[in-house]
């Protein structure tokens, strides 16, 4: 038995490793499956039957989880630099390892048969499925981690099993509580089931006369002045490009001299939030470059423009100067006529990779953008009441539990939002849905433990290590984590954690990611 234990921990080492060669670091994937299969060889043909068969559910489990996020990747499409196609490559290299390989005679060397079925695939029956885990596991298994005294004293938890959709562990489920950022799980939800993954938001110009021009903003965030960086996939919506469209519209009307005015009427309420200016984010317009961002980067807190939509317009006009066109004096807030000919538009990417971006970086511009596209789509005011209306009426079409919800913004900044932990479970419940697709952006685009966004750096050398995928959730005194889970059988979870009136936050957050990891280390049977 020590010899297979020492294999057991050999394919644990491949499945990481094979992560690594995915992204481009150590040695090329094929070059290390060729060693590992080598040495797998020569054991293979000297171990007793019985250690076969223990060997042989080893491996499956760990393919399986491999296989398992391969199908939420495939599902979501290339959308960030590298991310999509390290991911893709983990899911080629966990394919290859579900029996593809030959001996030297060229017969196929045994396996074990998959455990768990891709996502959206029907759910196997019989010899080979993965095993659900017992009520009694799980309780065993996690209360003891709900007492940690890191966690405040509101505690509560939620833990769901895909396949049956059953409650396999809960407590304190159904109080509601601050939800901090797992709020914009909600906002996804609602927004993808309002408009669909291939929605997109249009930026405009229109004419207002002969010789001014309106920009008009629809609500896109991440419409961007600056230049595209290459091989970064799919583009955001491009202001450059807008005014190489309205310059060449202005030329065929021989117009080279024009007044801009910029509307954002799209949007209503107040722009900031309750928290005042702050670096998490820009005050909320219905136009803005760059999320408002006065620095370089993408995605983070940063500094912000204090009124996003005269500077978006400051920009537009130098734009257009560069392209040969005047504009006489500082563009002006205006409206737009309600029939003006539209001179040239762009369009924002696809919802589901905005909604990707959002829950990978938790991003709270998309989020309050995306809570007002679904109050425009369900007619109610596009202002943080509105959206919040809008969320709780999508919400509640899908017949989700919203006993004690409140929404009263779209990204959880809010500590008077509340929801339970049963919700946040339902919500990931629905997203993994066979029949319900258009929700799967909230799967795929939750950060991966110790890889991808908000939880690149945590649960290093942790069974949830690439197991895990969840949305984060800090304020002060405040910490949540919902996501998905494969479990030591291959068997796939879904769970809500949440904690309110914490004094360590480090030590809450590390509370979390233990109770995640063991779900992931553990059969609980």
């Amino acid at each position: 038995m020590p010899e297979t234990r020492s294999w057991q921990v050999r394919w644990v080492g491949w499945g990481r490793s094979a992560v690594r060669a995915a992204a481009g670091a150590g040695r090329g994937a094929a070059e290390f499956v060729a060693d590992e299969w080598f040495f797998a060889r020569q054991w293979w043909r000297r171990t007793p039957p019985q250690q076969k068969r223990t060997w042989q559910l080893t491996a499956g489990s760990a393919v399986t989880g491999l296989a398992v996020a391969a199908c939420a990747i495939t599902a979501a499409g290339p959308w960030e630099s590298g991310q999509r196609t390290a991911e893709r490559s983990l899911a080629a290299a966990a394919d290859g390892a579900g029996g593809g390989h030959r001996d030297e005679a060229g017969r196929p060397v045994p396996h074990a048969p998959p455990v768990l079925p891709a996502l959206g695939g029907p759910v196997p029956t019989g010899r080979g499925a993965a095993p659900v885990p017992t009520d009694a596991g799980l309780a065993d298994a996690l209360a003891p981690l709900l007492k940690a005294r890191e966690l405040g004293p509101l505690r509560s938890a939620s833990v769901l099993d895909v396949a049956t959709g059953r409650e396999v562990f809960g407590a304190g489920q159904g109080a509601p509580a601050t939800p901090a950022s797992t709020v914009k799980l909600a906002t996804a939800v609602a927004a993808l089931s309002r408009l669909g993954p291939d929605h997109r938001i249009d930026t405009t110009v229109v004419a207002d006369g002969t010789h001014r021009i309106v920009l008009v903003g629809g609500g896109d965030p991440t419409l961007t002045a600056r230049a595209s960086r290459p091989g970064s996939g799919d583009h955001p919506a491009d202001l450059r490009a807008l005014a190489d469209g309205t310059a060449r519209a202005l030329e065929q009307r021989k117009a080279t001299k024009v007044t801009l005015g910029y509307d954002t009427s799209a949007y209503s309420g107040p722009s900031l939030h309750p928290i005042g200016p702050n670096e998490n984010l820009a005050p909320v317009s219905a136009l803005m470059t760059d999320e408002a961002r006065l620095d370089a980067t993408d995605h983070g807190t940063a500094p912000r423009a204090g009124d996003p939509a005269a500077a978006a317009a400051r920009t537009f006009a130098k734009l257009l100067h560069d392209r040969g066109i005047t504009v006489n004096g500082t563009p002006k807030a205006a409206r737009a006529p309600k029939k003006a000919a539209r001179l040239a538009a762009v369009h924002s990417l696809p919802l589901d990779t905005l909604v990707e971006r959002m829950l990978t970086y938790s991003d709270n511009d998309i989020a309050e953008a995306l809570a007002r596209q679904t109050a425009l789509a369900s007619g109610e005011p596009a202002s943080f009441a509105g959206a919040g209306k809008a969320v709780h009426k999508a919400l509640a079409a899908l017949h989700l539990p919203l006993s004690g919800a409140t929404f009263k913004d779209g990204s959880g900044l809010n500590r008077d939002d509340k929801v339970s932990a049963a919700l946040l479970s339902r919500l990931l419940l629905a997203a993994s849905a066979p029949d319900r697709p258009a929700l799967r952006p909230v799967v795929t685009g939750l950060p991966v433990a110790a890889f991808t966004g908000t939880l690149s750096g945590r649960y290093a050398r942790t069974a949830g290590a690439g197991a895990v995928r969840a949305k984060t959730g800090t304020l002060t005194g405040v910490n949540t984590l919902a996501g998905t889970v494969v479990d030591a059988d291959g068997r796939l979870l879904v769970f809500a954690f949440m904690t309110s009136g914490t004094t360590d936050p480090q030590g809450a957050q590390r509370a979390l990611d233990r109770l995640a990891s063991t779900v992931a280390n553990c059969g609980c049977r």
